[in-house]
């Protein structure tokens, strides 16, 4: 079971701090100026949090992890991090929106390292990105009532919608 050997493995954890005033701060903040400017809109001040580290066994292809924190921004499932990596001197999202701890592994795809997140959700790298390992769930019959829903959809005239 893939699921489980996920569950088993251990990284190395990516801290994520308060680093105001640095490059990294600056960085991240101009990366999600819309959040923070939707948490202004609801009157927050929202906690920038960042993190750094080598995505490569080889010590290159620096990340930038970050997440930002306020009541608006944040759900059940806690504050959402982002993973960037640097592309011709330009920051590049390649992992969007994972909640929960952040590690990474030392197993490799494509000479760039697994992510871990909340103990049991594997991502790997496949064609310049982060992709999930979690296979989504067949739920029995939903294919096909997606498509009688979309026939009878198709079938009634524009003011009847």
């Amino acid at each position: 079971m893939p699921g489980y050997a996920a569950a088993r493995a251990k990284g190395e954890p990516v801290v994520l701090t308060d680093q105001r005033g640095t490059v990294l701060d600056s960085a991240a903040r101009l990366l999600n100026a819309d959040d923070l400017q939707a948490a202004a809109r609801h009157k927050e001040k929202p906690l920038v949090l960042v993190g750094s580290a080598p995505l490569s066994a080889n010590g290159q292809n620096m990340a930038l992890f970050v997440q930002v924190q306020s009541a608006s921004l944040c759900g059940s499932a806690g504050c959402s991090t982002d993973v960037y990596v640097k592309r011709n001197g330009e920051w590049a999202k390649v992992l969007d929106s994972v909640s929960g701890p952040v590690e990474l592994l030392s197993t490799t795809h494509g000479g760039i390292k697994d992510i871990l997140v909340d103990g049991s959700d594997r991502w790997i790298w496949k064609n310049n990105t982060y992709v999930d390992t979690l296979a989504a769930q067949d739920v029995p019959g939903l294919k096909a009532s997606v498509q009688k829903h979309q026939a009878e959809m198709s079938e009634q005239p524009d003011s009847d919608r």
